[in-house]
C-alpha cells in the first residue's frame, strides 16, 4: 500500500509536545529555539529532537538570524493537511448521507 503524503506529518504532531510547538508556532509565529523550550520545561536537546522530527517531516522551518534559530510552521504543511481533512471530511459526509437514506427507506418500506 502507498505511504499517504500526509503520514509523515501526522507521524510528526502525534506527540504532544511537537503538536503544541506547531500550535504555538502558528499562534505566535516565528521563534527563536530557546523561547519554544520554555513553556515545556525541556532541556534543549530534546527541544532539538522534536524540532528535528517536525523540520524533517516538513512542518516547520528554520532560519539563521545571527546566533539564533529561528522555527516557523510551512504553509504547504498546514494546506496539504486541510486538504486531507477536506477530502476525508466529504467522503465521510457523503457516506453517512448515503447510510441515512437507505435508513430511511428501508423505515418507509417496514
Amino acid at each position: 500500500m502507498a505511504r499517504s503524503t500526509v503520514a509523515p506529518l501526522f507521524e510528526a504532531l502525534a506527540h504532544p509536545t511537537r503538536l503544541a510547538i506547531v500550535e504555538r508556532l502558528l499562534r505566535e509565529g516565528e521563534c527563536a529555539a530557546g523561547s519554544l523550550a520554555v513553556p515545556f520545561g525541556i532541556a534543549l536537546p530534546t527541544l532539538s529532537r522534536h524540532l528535528k522530527v517536525l523540520s524533517d517531516a516538513g512542518v516547520i522551518q528554520r532560519r539563521a538570524e545571527q546566533q539564533f534559530r529561528l522555527y516557523r510552521v510551512r504553509p504547504q504543511a498546514m494546506r496539504r493537511l486541510d486538504g486531507w481533512f477536506t477530502d476525508h471530511r466529504r467522503f465521510w459526509n457523503e457516506a453517512f448521507d448515503r447510510l441515512d437514506a437507505f435508513l430511511k427507506s428501508e423505515k418507509e418500506t417496514s
